[in-house]
């Protein structure tokens, strides 16, 4: 079997229920992983929406997951699961769901997960999402992803 991310709040490619949307009660989505690599050290995982006008937006970036932990419970919170939230696109250390402009067509979420061969990134040396996944690229074993879709 191979690293793979599951959710049991919507199918793969499915619609996201309204509650993980910035339209209903924004909690993130519970998430699970199975069959990580031998070597994880930590995880960390990222949801971004490439179909946004002004390009990739990113709704959610956390990291310093511990190996031994294979899920995030619906509307994790970063502080009690021990992990670290970077801040997301809204300007947010949290998640942000989905929430596109009305009119603007089906959005795909990629919900990532990746297996990291270090235990820690340090979130205050980061300023962005962007330069938070960079950060967390050079460690990466191995990366699984789930898709979700909303359209408003």
């Amino acid at each position: 079997m191979s690293f793979a991310v599951h959710r049991s709040a919507f199918t793969d490619a499915g619609v996201i229920p309204r509650r993980y949307t910035r339209d209903g009660d924004n909690l993130s989505p519970p998430l699970e992983w199975s069959d990580a690599p031998r070597g994880v050290r930590s995880f960390a995982l990222i949801c971004e929406d490439p179909d946004a006008p002004s390009g990739t937006f990113h709704h959610w970036a956390m990291c310093n997951i511990a190996p031994e932990q294979n899920s995030l419970p619906e509307g994790v919170d970063a502080a009690a699961a021990g992990c670290d939230f970077a801040q997301n696109d809204f300007g947010n250390a949290a998640y942000d769901g989905p929430q596109p402009p009305r009119g603007h067509g089906l959005h795909h979420y990629h919900f990532k997960v990746v297996a990291r061969d270090t235990d820690q990134i340090d979130i205050s040396s980061v300023d962005d999402v962007d330069e938070f996944w960079r950060a967390v690229q050079p460690h990466v074993i191995a990366q699984a992803e789930t898709v979700g879709t909303y359209q408003r």
